[in-house]
């Protein structure tokens, strides 16, 4: 199962096992049985900790497996073939299983051991998303910390029929003891704070009680992670307070063009800017959405949380996120037929007839990536003409179960109360209304800066992104720009990465040169 490179490199991770791990296999005479066992004897014949115990009886789903301490009940398990994104998964588990520390906060892990409550959560996932194992990883790890919360993964795709009667067009989609609990990335720190009532007014209590910073950055992509790091290293105290560290690069699958990085995927990149930050000592406020700025000698931020901070110089790196269509029923039946992210809701779609809408470069890479999974896609463009580039267009052009229709505007996303049953789009050339049958629609229409909480404060631009200068300076003293909210005109990482530098770089000059903060920094020293 497992090529003799990746056997060498597990049989090294398992090497820190400190206590054994049993395994048991619940199978039937299936191919996708076989090849579970398969995975699982290799992983046992790589150390002596692992044992596999095969059974044709006492669970629901085959094939699956369930991961335990000797003398203890399983409390993870996984139903299906962990492999693609989730064998990484599968890894962690086997270290904290078998009493490998997990790298967390020690605040994360006192939180969990002390839930009060019985929990048993099953996530389903793809394989080819990218965003489910960070939820898989955090209910494992909950699932080894406290001994009343259990968790098991479910490949979505292996397991057609409980996906179909449980209405789920989106992944991951996690169900707490029986009922609906969560879809989409999730971090530990966001399922902790479902579940403890209290998390929010402590985390909100800790901001409250923070000293004034030097440089606060609000917002933790790769703009707001690069200028953390060139502040931090100034020698000033410095702050980032985000929604959701990484940004959109969570949401992002291969990065090609990361300069001396051949590839690697968003979810992996967000991870080390997030290591590369606090190796540099800088405080991260996870889970921080910022709805009001005062601007004044020390600018105060506040936040949904009812926290706010106070700092010197603020850089402001909130980001982007997806345009929506607008339209009637696209609310509705969100992540029930309507869905943005192809490569992490694509397979549940496996079959059917799907709509994209947009016909820039990720409208027409998710028509293609699709076409490979689905029965039939069409394609809708507003323009009369496809705006990808000739590359991505010629490709799909040659993909025979794609259809293309431009010059059409997407008018109402239909459904029947519980899922999508069709699109309605209108001829921009005759008028003519026309409806779609099919089971999803792909909104890839382009992104939004995260800006509307600034609007009468900030200057910005018809398009509603932060006006900035030469030296990422806005037009209030002090506050600072970078990244996919601002004017610059290409939304790529490394422009990102370089304009949070210059604003860091521009927000340490205002501090020096400014004669009140100059001495209030002196006087503090």
């Amino acid at each position: 199962m497992l090529e003799p490179e990746m056997k060498a490199q597990l049989g090294a991770y398992l090497e820190r096992l400190v206590t054994p791990v049993e395994i048991t296999a619940y199978v039937d005479d299936g191919t996708d049985s076989r090849d579970m066992l398969a995975l699982l004897a290799d992983i046992a014949s790589l150390t002596p900790r692992v044992t596999v115990t095969e059974s044709r009886a006492g669970s629901e789903r085959k094939p699956s497996f369930a991961l335990a301490r000797p003398g203890e009940p399983a409390r993870i398990s996984f139903a299906g073939l962990p492999m693609g994104h989730e064998f990484t998964s599968l890894i962690l588990a086997l270290l904290q299983v078998g009493g490998y520390p997990p790298k967390v906060e020690q605040a994360v892990i006192d939180q969990i051991s002390t839930l009060d409550g019985d929990f048993e959560f099953q996530t389903y996932i793809s394989l080819s998303c990218q965003n489910c194992p960070d939820v898989v990883q955090a209910l494992n790890l909950m699932s080894v910390l406290n001994p009343r919360v259990r968790h098991t993964m479910v490949d979505g795709a292996l397991f057609e029929q409980e996906v179909a009667s449980h209405n789920i067009r989106s992944v991951p989609t996690v169900f707490m003891n029986g009922r609906q609990f969560g879809q989409g990335r999730m971090t530990v720190e966001e399922i902790l704070a479902k579940l403890d009532q209290g998390a929010a007014q402590r985390a909100a209590a800790k901001l409250n009680a923070q000293a004034p910073y030097d440089v606060l950055i609000v917002g933790g992509g790769p703009a707001g992670a690069a200028a953390a790091i060139y502040a931090a290293r100034k020698g000033i105290r410095v702050a980032v307070a985000a929604e959701r560290f990484g940004g959109q690069v969570l949401d992002t699958m291969g990065i090609e063009n990361l300069i001396s990085v051949a590839h690697t995927e968003g979810p992996k990149l967000a991870r080390e800017l997030e290591q590369n930050v606090r190796a540099n000592n800088v405080e991260i406020f996870n889970l921080q959405r910022a709805t009001e700025l005062l601007p004044g000698e020390l600018h105060q931020l506040r936040f949904e949380s009812g926290a706010s901070l106070k700092a010197k110089s603020v850089i402001l790196a909130t980001g982007a996120r997806w345009r929506n269509l607008g339209v009637p029923g696209e609310s509705e039946y969100r992540n029930r037929g309507v869905a943005y992210c192809p490569h992490c809701d694509g397979p549940l779609f496996k079959g059917k007839d799907v709509a994209v809408v947009g016909g820039g470069n990720s409208g027409v890479e998710a028509a293609i990536d699709l076409a490979g999974i689905v029965k039939h896609v069409t394609l809708i463009e507003f323009a009369p003409a496809l705006r990808a580039d000739a590359v991505l267009v010629n490709k799909l052009n040659s993909l025979p179960n794609v259809k293309i229709i431009t010059n059409a505007e997407t008018s109402e996303v239909i459904g029947n109360g519980q899922q999508v049953t069709a699109l309605r789009y209108k001829d921009r050339g005759t008028g003519a209304s026309h409806d779609l049958t099919l089971a999803g629609v792909f909104v890839q229409i382009g992104l939004v800066p995260n800006t509307d909480w600034l609007k009468g404060t900030i200057k910005l631009s018809p398009r509603g992104e932060i006006e900035a200068d030469a030296r990422g300076q806005t037009s209030v003293a002090g506050v600072y720009a970078a990244g996919d909210c601002t004017t610059v005109p290409f939304k790529q990482i490394v422009v990102a990465m370089g304009e949070g530098t210059r604003a860091a770089l521009g927000a340490f000059e205002h501090m020096i040169r400014t004669p009140v903060l100059a001495a209030a920094a002196a006087a503090a020293a």
